[in-house]
């Protein structure tokens, strides 16, 4: 089969591979007719973490069954699917708790947990920005879609992990109906963040970036636009809010936040929000940070570290939740907003590409080329 593998820094080629196998009976052999590539990719992309090469990138996947192993109940060949990109066990501590992000089974390393397809420090497992992908325990791991899985394919490969992730956020922000919110990154998580928080009923929603078709698209869904090129975020935030700060607060960034000079600062999202959210109010944060970034120009990064201004947050009693995000705990209820009309997450895709042109895409998203939101793949096109 034909796959994306990535062979060094900002250097990956669509190559033949060995087409995966069933190799336990509750295997799930998936035909991917839709791969996203995702801002956190670009970590992987641009040489940010310890990502082998010669594996397969893709974590965002949707496709049709087309073998099961003969321990395969629910799951049947011809039905179509969204993998979460956590692959869980279904039977650990975690995953018996709705923590399939932190699944201790498939994380074959000793004191880590949680796994994924095509991702640095979370398994061996291939990703799916290939013809085929192998899902290890697939009646667990396989969301069925319903029949309008192919006129909606653009939604349902979102609930893969950018939708949930954005809902993740803004769960653990502790937003209520009527609250305010403000969200760091309009990344395609921040644009998810945003959908989720109106879904949540916000009265207020802001999105704080600085690349126009971001905040162009985050208006389109009544969210407020702040360009933080412009103006200092936390004080348009004070000011929009009679100098309380918003209630509830998402980071949709990680750590390679940087000034719009750009100079790099992996805490100054964090910090901000700190600034940005009011006494007792809550953040959530889904941004990417790592135990250790070599390639960071500030030192305590390359620790996995920020100077954090927990003074500040602890003085304004502010709770803090973070880390990736659950997807099964949110998929269902996500894929029924979508089913029903009242979800439509592919409102931010800006491109659909064919597997061959996958290292452009990724050299144009990493550019953050003006106008390149979201793109997704189409191995089979």
């Amino acid at each position: 089969m034909k796959a994306l593998i990535y062979n060094g820094p900002r250097d990956v080629s669509v190559t033949e591979v060995p087409d995966p196998k069933i190799e336990r009976p509750t295997d799930v052999l998936v035909k991917i007719t839709s791969t996203n590539i995702c801002g956190s990719d670009l970590h992987m992309y641009e040489g940010r973490t310890d990502f082998e090469s010669g594996r397969i990138f893709g974590h965002e996947n949707l496709g049709e069954v087309v073998e099961i192993g003969n321990g395969v109940d629910k799951i049947k060949v011809g039905d179509m699917v969204a993998m979460p990109f956590n692959i869980g066990c279904g039977h650990c501590h975690n995953c018996e708790s709705s923590l399939t992000n932190y699944c201790f089974t498939m994380q074959p390393n000793e004191g880590m947990a949680g796994a994924a397809y095509g991702f640095a420090d979370m398994g061996p497992y291939d990703g799916g920005q290939a013809e085929y992908l192998r899902v290890p325990y697939g009646d667990f791991n396989c969301l069925r879609l319903p029949e309008d899985a192919r006129e909606k394919e653009n939604d349902y490969v979102m609930l893969s992990d950018i939708f949930p992730t954005g809902w993740h956020a803004v769960e653990m922000s502790g937003l209520q109906p009527g609250d305010s919110i403000v969200i760091y990154g309009g990344g395609p998580v921040g644009l998810m963040a945003a959908l989720s928080a109106s879904l949540k009923s916000a009265a207020t929603i802001m999105v704080v970036d600085r690349h126009p078709d971001r905040l162009r698209l985050a208006e389109e869904i009544g969210a407020i636009a702040i360009d933080d090129s412009k103006d200092d975020p936390a004080k348009e935030v004070l000011d929009r809010t009679d100098g309380l700060g918003a209630d509830r607060g998402c980071e949709c960034v990680g750590y390679q936040a940087h000034e719009p000079d750009g100079e790099e600062q992996p805490g100054i999202t964090m910090n901000r929000l700190v600034q940005s959210v009011k006494f007792t109010g809550g953040i959530g944060s889904v941004g990417v940070f790592i135990p250790q970034d070599t390639g960071s120009p500030d030192e305590l990064g390359k620790q996995g570290q920020i100077a954090f201004d927990y003074g500040l947050h602890w003085f304004k009693g502010q709770s803090l939740g973070n880390g990736q995000a659950p997807v099964k705990r949110y998929n269902r209820q996500l894929r029924a907003l979508i089913h029903a009309g009242k979800a439509k997450p592919s409102w931010i895709v800006s491109h659909e590409l064919p597997l061959a042109q996958a290292p452009d895409g990724y050299k144009r998203f990493d550019a953050r080329e003006d106008g390149c939101t979201k793109i997704i793949l189409k191995p089979g096109a």
